[in-house]
Order: structure tokens, then C-alpha cells, then sequence
């Protein structure tokens, strides 16, 4: 797994590359959570390069929703690849995150 985080001016924009699962999932929530820590009160989550997600994976998308809600701010998906999109589909997590085609749509939503 890789993470890679870039603040501009209005929102912060985190890259993750790789796989999320159990081996990894702890350090994917410190990374999520120095952004949301850092003051950032919009995330977009670029996910183009996210191949594979557990369970471990899909509860750090969780806590890091439950925190942005709770400062009103927004936690933005995008580039999901289509088996990606299904276990979002599945599991009913597509409900609950703002999913995006791409980047710009994103960061404008």
C-alpha cells in the first residue's frame, strides 16, 4: 500500500495505491487521521490505484466519514475501480459516501 496526501488551498487530496487489509489497515488510519487531525474540513480520496479493500480497510473509510460529519466537513470518493464499486454496492457503502467518477467532480462536489 501506498498513501500520498496533498493539501491545496480547500480540500486535501489523498492518493491511495495498493491493497488495504489487515496487514496494512493501521497505518492507512494514521494517515487518513493526520489529514483529518491537520484541520482539513474537505478530503477527497483518489481510489485508482486501491486494487483490493477488507473489512479492516472499509471501517478506516468509516471512521474517517463519522469524523468528517461530525465537523460538518466532507469526505469525498473517486475512481473506484468496478470491483471497488461493487463491494461498496454490496455492502450498502455506496449509501453512505459521496462516490465519484474522477477527481474534478470531487473536488467540486
Amino acid at each position: 500500500m501506498n498513501v500520498e496526501i496533498l493539501a491545496a488551498a480547500d480540500y486535501s487530496l489523498v492518493t491511495v495505491e495498493g491493497r488495504v487489509d489487515t496487514t496494512n489497515a493501521n497505518e492507512f488510519e494514521k494517515s487518513m487521521l493526520s489529514v483529518v487531525d491537520g484541520g482539513a474540513t474537505k478530503i477527497v480520496l483518489d481510489c485508482a490505484g486501491l486494487n483490493y479493500i477488507s473489512s479492516s480497510g472499509l471501517r478506516v473509510f468509516l471512521i474517517v466519514q463519522k469524523k468528517m460529519i461530525a465537523i460538518k466537513g466532507k469526505f469525498a470518493l473517486c475512481c473506484l475501480q468496478p470491483e471497488i464499486k461493487e463491494i461498496f454496492d454490496i455492502s450498502g457503502f455506496s449509501s453512505i459516501f459521496s462516490i465519484y467518477a474522477d477527481k474534478e467532480a470531487a473536488i467540486k462536489g
